[in-house]
C-alpha cells in the first residue's frame, strides 16, 4: 500500500521535476510591478528583473555547458561547429523535458501487472525466476521510454519552437532558431526525421508486444496531432489559456502511461485508468503554467492569453500550486481507498496476481511491493 503511494506521488515529483527544468535557474519571471509598454518592435520592461534576453546573454559566450544541451538555455557559437550541427539539434529537442513522459512509461508499465522488475526476482513470493524475462521487460520499457522521450517529444518541442520563433525572438533570442544558429531546412529535416523514426517506433513497438490492434501507434499519431495543434495556426491551442494548459498537460501524463501500460498488455486498460490518468493530467496545468511565466513578455506582445497574461503572475502561481497538489493528494487518497477494497491475499497464492478484476491501484501495488 504504501509503496504504491509513493509510485502516485513519485508521479507528482516528475511534473514538478519537468515544469522547474523548463525554466533556467537563472531566470526571474517578471513581477506585478514591472509595466510593460508594446512598441513598434521591443518591449520595454521598467522595474529591476532581468528581461529574458538579458538573462540568457551569457549563453552567447559559450557557457551553459550541460544546460545548454539539455535545452535550458540558449545556443552558443561555440556549438555551432559540432559535426551535423548536433549539439544545436539537441537543444532544440530539450531533453530536460522527456523526464516526466519517461517516468510515466514506468508508471503506466507498473499498472499493466505484467511487466518484471528485477526486484521480482526476490521477495517472498517471486512473480518470475527468469533473468531473461526481467531483461527482456526493461528493454521494451526503455524501447516506449524512447518513443515518449527523445521522439515524441522531441518532435513536439521542435514543432513549438519553431511556430514560437517569433514569441521567442523576444522572450529568449538565444535559442537555436531565433538566434540563427540552425536553418529552416535543418529544422524541416528534423522535424520529418523525429516523425517519422517515432512512427516506425510506434509500428514495431505494436508487434514486439503482440498487440491486436495498433495501440501504441494510435497512441503516438494522436500524441503527433496534439502537438500540432497546440503549436500551429490555426487553433494554436497555447494561446487559448486553460484548454492549451490541459493539453500540454495531458500529453506529458496520460499518453506515456498509456503506451508504457500498452507494451506489456493493452487488453487490460479499462475505463478507470484511462479516467484516473487524464484527471491527473490536471496536475500537468502546473507543467504549463511555470513554462509560460518566463514568456510572458512575449505573450502579451503577441496576444497569447497565456494564464500568467490572463489572470497575473500571482494569481497564475497559486493556480499552478493547486492543479499540482490537490490533483495529486485526490488521487493518492481516491487509490489508497481503491486497493483497500480487495481484501484477497496478494501473494499467498497466485490466483490473485490473474485476477481480472484488480483495480489500477492494486496492480501498481503488486508490482511495486
Amino acid at each position: 500500500m504504501l509503496r504504491s503511494l509513493v509510485l502516485l506521488l513519485g508521479c507528482s515529483l516528475a511534473a514538478g521535476f519537468s515544469a522547474t527544468g523548463l525554466v533556467p535557474r537563472a531566470q526571474h519571471a517578471p513581477s506585478l510591478k514591472h509595466s510593460v509598454r508594446i512598441g513598434q518592435s521591443a518591449i520595454i520592461m521598467q522595474g529591476t528583473e532581468p528581461t529574458a534576453a538579458e538573462t540568457n546573454a551569457e549563453a552567447s559566450d559559450g557557457s551553459g555547458g550541460v544546460r545548454q544541451l539539455l535545452g535550458l538555455k540558449g545556443a552558443s557559437v561555440a556549438d555551432r561547429d559540432a559535426p551535423f550541427n548536433w549539439k544545436i539539434r539537441l537543444q532544440l529537442m530539450k531533453p530536460a523535458t522527456w523526464v516526466p513522459l519517461i517516468w510515466g512509461v514506468a508508471c503506466g508499465a507498473a499498472a499493466s501487472g505484467s511487466y518484471h522488475a528485477i526486484w521480482n526476482l526476490f521477495g517472498d513470493a517471486p512473480t518470475t525466476s527468469s533473468v531473461g524475462v526481467v531483461a527482456e521487460d526493461t528493454v521494451k520499457a526503455v524501447a516506449a521510454m524512447v518513443l515518449a522521450g527523445p521522439f515524441m517529444c522531441g518532435f513536439t518541442q521542435t514543432i513549438n519552437d519553431w511556430f514560437d520563433r517569433e514569441l521567442d525572438a523576444i522572450n529568449e533570442p538565444y535559442r537555436p532558431i531565433p538566434s540563427g544558429a540552425i536553418s529552416e531546412g535543418e529544422v524541416y529535416a528534423q522535424i520529418a526525421a523525429l516523425l517519422g523514426g517515432g512512427a516506425l517506433l510506434a509500428y514495431s513497438l505494436d508487434g514486439w508486444a503482440g498487440n491486436d490492434w495498433p495501440v501504441i501507434t494510435a497512441v503516438a499519431a494522436f500524441g503527433t496531432f496534439m502537438a500540432y495543434i497546440y503549436s500551429a495556426p490555426p487553433l494554436k491551442l497555447k494561446s487559448e489559456g486553460w484548454l492549451g494548459t490541459y493539453a500540454l498537460g495531458s500529453s506529458y501524463i496520460a499518453l506515456p502511461w498509456w503506451c508504457g501500460h500498452a507494451m506489456f498488455d493493452a487488453s487490460s486498460i479499462g475505463a478507470q485508468e484511462v479516467v484516473l490518468t487524464i484527471l491527473y493530467s490536471i496536475a500537468g496545468l502546473g507543467i504549463a503554467i511555470v513554462n509560460d511565466f518566463k514568456s510572458i513578455e512575449g505573450d502579451s506582445a503577441l496576444g497569447m492569453n497565456s494564464l500568467p497574461v490572463a489572470f497575473g503572475i500571482d494569481k497564475a502561481k497559486w493556480i499552478c500550486v493547486a492543479s499540482i497538489d490537490v490533483t495529486s493528494w485526490e488521487l493518492l487518497h481516491t487509490s489508497g481507498r481503491s486497493a483497500s477494497l480487495c481484501t484477497r491475499p496478494f501473494f499467498s497464492d497466485s490466483s490473485c496476481r490473474r485476477c481480472s478484476r484488480r483495480s489500477v491501484s492494486c496492480r501498481i501495488r503488486w508490482q511495486t511491493m
